[in-house]
């Protein structure tokens, strides 16, 4: 597929020169520094060195300071209450967090707490417990089952993580039942806030809390910052549940800017240094045995997680993620790794089936959205294969299936195309939806799967570019090969963690040609060593380009090329080695 390559913008000279004599960088290092907001050397001391402190203080989040108070009161007269999340990543960490935490807080606590598990329908006189809905009998977010689980179990306040914004309607019933409700939620909430004790969302309109990319899991830690202060217990208490947040940050796709780079780079730092049982016996598993980065979390450990709620229970998840018992976490994370197994050959079974269907249809093909509907597919990998369509055909995707006589969908956008607008331009034909910009999740009656798929198309061609449709490369700078150092490299690495709003920068180098030892390694990947042209083949840098094996001829035959490309880097018989991992190349 033909890409748009887009060379950032440059810094102006005055902050290039500015940051080069203040940061002792190069001019390149200072340019990437300036696009992530950084103008001077105090800015990039917090950037290259974030500290804890620097975290807001949680108590400028609307209802915060209720939502303490709410808690203060429950524990004080002996309450019960209940952690509730959603059955994804994001949710699974945010119920272990915050459950975590309060065992932890004190043995006068702790020696009260346990777990329920909705499937099994367990009761007890016990304080604290937790529950994750179940994927295909509740659905996403609050349900009414989950209410009542807690009503027949005498809980009179639920905390509710990752969801909630949107369920006025279950809250109400919640109300009815007098059952409080503490909502923390990241998404975007819709015309009416729930009716809850407390209603923690940066996203909300009158909430002047300055960072308002957190994830659900940030948000929750968020809460348990905020009761740490109340109860003078320091910050630092706190960052032996920082694996969390950056497992959610990482796999919930937010921007790592802000607070958020601040807990990803320390929970980085505590998986690598010191997992949670869960976590350290799920590592042992994929046999990684380098320093685990946001990639990792993305494609190692989130897919493990999640694939406990897509298969079967969310449940798995938490029960691994809290363990505290090397054997138990053991158990759980074999169980979660044969799911994510299983999960992976059903993905790639339901995206043969989907891209089929679109071979198959002209009408498809012409199409600037894809939405496609079998009531036969598995409501847990739905979202994954529109990933993949998405990736395949470059275009708003959505997935819907069918359930319990409902039709459920995850819908997964191309850059700057808002697929939640879209959908939300389509409510009328919706029972219920909620996302993000570029990752979204609704339900509908069967009756009208034809008709969101006409309107859903309308939507999308009277608001997408043919621009939009070009999958492009933003490439940061362009340097000479002769400027990939290892000091360079070195301070390149400081900038991580990556991800989006501080994405692994991407440079161009032009008038490279391979060294004659091109080749195409796996099913279409294509293995190089560059070099520059006037150095005579001397001085390669080893390449990948994945999926790149169309253009084996052209480095075949020596060609002046451009290449876009990411530097990282590759270990080989215990010597560690810079590779480029190209992004695409073409013709001077």
């Amino acid at each position: 597929m033909a890409k748009r390559w887009k060379i950032k913008k440059s810094a102006p000279t005055d902050v290039i020169d500015r940051l080069v004599k203040d940061v002792n960088v190069s001019p390149v290092i200072a340019n990437l520094l300036w696009d992530r907001g950084v103008n001077n050397f105090d800015e990039a001391k917090l950037f290259f060195r974030p500290e804890l402190e620097h975290l807001h203080d949680p108590f400028l989040m609307k209802d915060m300071d209720k939502a303490i108070a709410r808690i203060e009161k429950a524990i004080s007269a002996g309450e019960k209450i209940m952690i509730y999340g959603d059955y994804d990543v994001d949710g699974t960490t945010s119920v272990a967090l915050v459950y975590s935490f309060f065992k932890n807080l004190s043995p006068t606590i702790a020696s009260k707490l346990t777990q329920f598990s909705p499937l099994e329908g367990e009761t007890g006189e016990e304080l604290w417990s937790y529950y994750i809905p179940d994927r295909y009998k509740e659905g996403y977010g609050i349900s009414n089952a989950g209410i009542d689980f807690a009503a027949e179990n005498n809980i009179t306040l639920i905390i509710a993580l990752d969801c909630g914004i949107k369920a006025v309607d279950k809250i109400d019933y919640a109300n009815n039942k007098s059952i409080d409700f503490i909502i923390c939620d990241h998404h975007l909430p819709g015309n009416e806030i729930p009716n809850a004790i407390a209603v923690l969302d940066p996203k909300r309109k009158d909430c002047p809390y300055p960072y308002k990319e957190l994830s659900g899991c940030g948000i929750g830690f968020k809460l348990i910052q905020a009761y740490s202060q109340k109860k003078n217990i320091p910050i630092t208490a706190l960052t032996q549940y920082l694996d969390l947040t950056a497992v959610s940050i990482a796999s919930d796709i937010v921007p790592i800017t802000g607070e958020n780079r601040i807990l990803a780079y320390y929970g980085l730092e505590r998986l690598n240094n010191d997992p949670r049982p869960g976590i350290k016996a799920m590592l042992e598993m994929t046999k990684i045995k380098r320093e685990l980065t946001i990639t990792d979390i993305v494609f190692v450990i989130g897919p493990r997680i999640n694939a406990a709620g897509r298969m079967e229970s969310g449940n798995k998840a938490v029960e691994m993620l809290i363990s505290s018992s090397p054997e138990h976490a053991i158990e759980a994370g074999n169980y979660l790794d044969k799911n994510n197994t299983d999960r992976r050959d059903l993905d790639v079974f339901t995206t043969q089936q989907a891209l089929a269907k679109i071979d198959e249809s002209p009408i498809l093909k012409a199409r600037k959205s894809t939405v496609l509907f079998d009531p036969n597919w598995h409501k847990g990998v739905i979202g994954i294969v529109a990933s993949r369509l998405t990736e395949t055909y470059y275009r708003p995707t959505i997935m819907l299936t069918q359930s319990n006589g409902v039709v459920s969908g995850s819908a997964r956008s191309v850059k700057d195309f808002d697929v939640y607008e879209a959908i939300s331009a389509c409510s009328d034909l919706l029972t219920q939806f909620g996302g993000h910009k570029y990752a979204a999740g609704l339900t509908m009656p069967p009756e009208n799967v034809e008709a969101f798929k006409q309107k859903f198309e309308k939507v999308v061609c009277a608001s997408i570019t043919d621009e939009m449709l070009i999958p492009e490369i933003e490439i940061d700078s362009e340097i000479e090969l002769n400027d990939i150092t290892p000091s360079f490299y070195k301070i390149l690495k400081q900038l991580a963690p990556f991800g989006p709003g501080n994405m692994n920068p991407v440079f161009m180098t032009k008038n490279v040609s391979d060294k004659g030892y091109a080749s195409i390694v796996g099913k279409n990947h294509l293995k190089m060593e560059l070099t520059p042209l006037e150095n005579n083949g001397k001085n390669g840098f080893a390449a990948i380009g994945f999926g790149l094996s169309e253009h084996y001829e052209l480095v075949e035959n020596k060609k002046a090329i451009t290449v876009c490309y990411q530097i990282n880097e590759q270990e080989w018989e215990g010597k560690t080695y810079l590779q480029l991992q190209v992004k695409d190349l073409k013709t001077n």
